[in-house]
């Protein structure tokens, strides 16, 4: 069987994340760390040397050209996944991109559309569309087990506002593009994308960017879905799903874990476990692996259709809110 070789564009600590994920896909005969880019040769060396990568290239242009690359992971922040995406599609090469998959709509339709051009596999990295928690969470829903469900709270909130990029608004910072868009994704897979009125506000942070964002969502079958999102506030991250004989409670929208059934009165009922991951990156990457081989140009778990309606929520969102970001302008 031909190897199965990927490769990250960026040396990143989400590219470490990654670059773990795949040494353990590798001892398990599924992929190989093939090859690592940076702007920096000393960078990717050691990059390289730390994970066990066979190639180490000191300009994404080189990781590109290289024909043995099957699968590129796109590291880097935000405001430059369309230029990086760009690159990598020009090259014919197969691409997973970070979420958020780019800065706007607009990005995304251009990449998407060169992607059928080119006949490649485009794909979203955002890995809880992938991830075993979707299918029971969205299998305990369907079954009744908390009878006609019609209220989504979502919460995603960690205080990472001093991280530079976080900040800076010529790296699409803000709380929206890296939290809001899980609470985003969590209304998403569970509620769908009938939406017939979005309500917002956000509270900015003294560089211009979104600092607290929310969002409540009113969908055509009357349920609703209430969002909250922040980068300034103390770190929580759970959902909570009520319906009419019940509710379900898990914590973390971006890999979820602990997941409970309660009956109306708040009794518990069930506690249901999610498969043991390696940290859950592997299930974009096998994902894309599978509609590669079997020659599909988008996944599953993530069409193209779904990041284009996300990104679009995000950008009708930054208009209401009167935020653009410098390039934009």
């Amino acid at each position: 069987m031909k190897c199965f070789n990927v490769g990250i564009l960026g040396t990143g600590s989400i590219a470490q994340s990654m670059a773990f994920t795949l040494n353990a896909l590798k001892d398990k005969g599924e992929v190989v760390p093939y090859a690592i880019a940076s702007r920096s040769l000393k960078k990717a060396e050691n990059f390289a040397r730390e994970w066990h990568f066979e190639k180490a290239y000191s300009s994404y242009e080189a990781l590109v050209s290289d024909p043995a690359v099957d699968l590129i992971y796109i590291a880097t922040p935000h405001s430059l996944h369309y230029e990086h995406a760009l690159l990598c599609l020009n090259h014919s090469k197969n691409t997973l991109v970070e979420k958020s998959f780019t800065a706007n709509a607009l990005q995304a339709q251009e990449l998407l559309s060169l992607a059928a051009d080119k006949k490649v596999l485009l794909a979203e990295a955002i890995w809880t569309r992938y991830m075993p928690s979707r299918k029971i969470i969205a299998d305990l829903l369907v079954s009744g087990a908390i009878g006609r469900f019609t209220t989504l709270n979502a919460t995603f909130s960690v205080p990472i506002h001093e991280i530079p990029r976080m900040h800076d608004p010529s790296l699409c910072g803000g709380a929206l593009l890296d939290l809001g868009v899980y609470v985003l994704t969590t209304a998403s897979m569970y509620f769908g994308d009938e939406i017939i009125k979005t309500d917002s506000s956000c509270s900015l942070y003294p560089t211009g960017v979104d600092a607290t964002d929310n969002i409540t969502l009113t969908y055509e079958d009357g349920k609703k879905a209430v969002l909250h999102a922040s980068m300034t506030e103390e770190s929580y991250n759970c959902v909570k799903i009520c319906g009419s004989i019940g509710y379900l409670t898990w914590e973390s929208n971006n890999n979820p874990r602990n997941i409970e059934l309660h009956s109306s009165d708040g009794s518990l009922l069930q506690k249901i476990s999610v498969p043991e991951q390696i940290n859950g990156y592997e299930y974009e990457i096998l994902a894309c692996k599978r509609a590669i081989e079997d020659g599909k140009t988008e996944c599953e778990d993530m069409p193209h259709a779904e990041t284009l309606t996300i990104m679009k929520q995000m950008d009708s969102l930054r208009q209401e809110w009167g935020i653009k970001y410098p390039f934009e302008l």
